[in-house]
């Protein structure tokens, strides 16, 4: 095949999956930009996550246990979190089937009620339904949301090669934005496309990456297989063994070993078990506004022995480094690894991303109409 056909070929391709995800990669695109911030604004606008700090202790696990479940008798409590000593503590109820996902935010000194809170609702629930989902019925809408991401990734590929151009004296123009006041718009869309296209095209890959992660189990599987991975990527509790007498309070005793151990940490999290069978598993983070770094605990709830894990959510000392890159993952997606600073570099880049189902459908209409003229 010679090379101008194999290069018609890779244009032909990257014409039509682009008119095809085009919409798609859009709307995740801008729903991206929109969430990056959401923490922050939320953080702002939504008091009731705050309080007073106090001498006296936070209240334990087990109290506030009770205070919460009498908002939701028959719901699942997934975890108590506990944060700063002038943020209130968190009450999570989640369940996938039936599917329900609300936090009761509690003053961990008093155990008051300040709100609560379905975290099904709201704005950035529907901008996140909306980025992982395209609001469809989520068994559906991931596969679309994943597959268009995979067709974004062979896009950024293909414009690469469509990108480089063979004469010397052209590769200037594919670096910069040389305009004069008699440049057609035309040209200065298909500047855009390009020159915005082939900058951003290194963030934009890792923006694919990550989120085939968090879309197709097989693409997870086989990128850490391919980084040397050993472990298991699926969430698995180790199994406690049911006893006629077991140890008194063991929630309280867990979340009191965790603030002993972490007392640095920014939050700690633990978890009542599920079942007879289940753990009492436990968490602390470290950094605030990042996820790396946690530190999962799993203790047998009859007997508090700590029970180890054969998956990548153990203790962070024991991550190999193919681990920890893929528990970074979301914090790299988010640009939040990087702290501000990264949230304000992946807006930008997302809104960039944004632009280009826009300009690369203008220059085929362009020439459509050209071809039809």
């Amino acid at each position: 095949m010679k090379k101008y056909s194999f290069k018609k070929l890779i244009g032909f391709l990257h014409l039509w999956l682009g008119l095809f995800s085009g919409i798609i990669v859009f709307i995740v695109a801008v729903t991206g930009c929109l969430y990056a911030f959401q923490e922050e604004i939320q953080n702002y606008t939504e008091t009731y996550r705050f309080v007073e700090s106090e001498e006296n202790p936070f209240l334990l696990p087990s109290q506030l246990e009770k205070i919460a479940r009498k908002e939701f008798p028959n719901k699942s409590l997934h975890a108590i979190e506990y944060k700063g000593p002038n943020e209130a503590a968190e009450a999570i109820f989640f369940h996938y089937e039936p599917t329900y996902y609300h936090i009761i935010y509690l003053n961990p000194y008093s155990g008051e009620v300040l709100q609560n809170v379905n975290m099904e609702e709201g704005f950035f629930s529907f901008i996140l339904d909306g980025h992982y989902y395209l609001w469809l019925p989520h068994e559906i809408g991931q596969i679309v949301v994943a597959s268009a991401t995979l067709i974004f990734l062979i896009l950024l590929l293909t414009g690469l090669y469509l990108w480089y151009p063979k004469n010397k004296n052209a590769r200037k123009q594919r670096f910069s934005f040389k305009w004069k006041k008699s440049t057609r718009w035309k040209r200065k869309n298909y500047d855009l496309h390009n020159v915005t296209g082939f900058y951003i095209m290194a963030i934009a890959l890792i923006f694919a990456i990550t989120g085939l992660i968090m879309g197709f189990n097989w693409f997870a599987s086989s990128y850490y297989t391919l980084l040397g991975g050993e472990k298991s990527l699926v969430y698995l509790d180790p199994v406690s063994k049911p006893r006629l007498e077991g140890v008194s309070n063991p929630l309280d005793k867990v979340w009191l070993k965790m603030r002993n151990e972490y007392p640095q940490a920014k939050t700690i999290e633990v978890h009542p078990p599920e079942n007879e069978n289940s753990p009492i598993a436990a968490n602390a983070n470290p950094d605030e506004g990042t996820y790396w770094k946690i530190d999962y605990r799993y203790y047998d709830q009859y007997t508090l022995e700590e029970k180890e894990v054969k998956h990548i959510f153990g203790r962070y000392n024991d991550a190999a480094v193919s681990d920890k890159l893929m528990r970074m993952n979301y914090d790299i997606h988010t640009g939040a690894v990087l702290g501000l600073a990264g949230k304000i570099f992946a807006f930008l880049i997302s809104l960039m991303i944004a632009t280009l189902p826009i300009t690369g459908f203008c220059i085929w209409w362009n020439r459509k109409f050209k071809q039809k003229k």
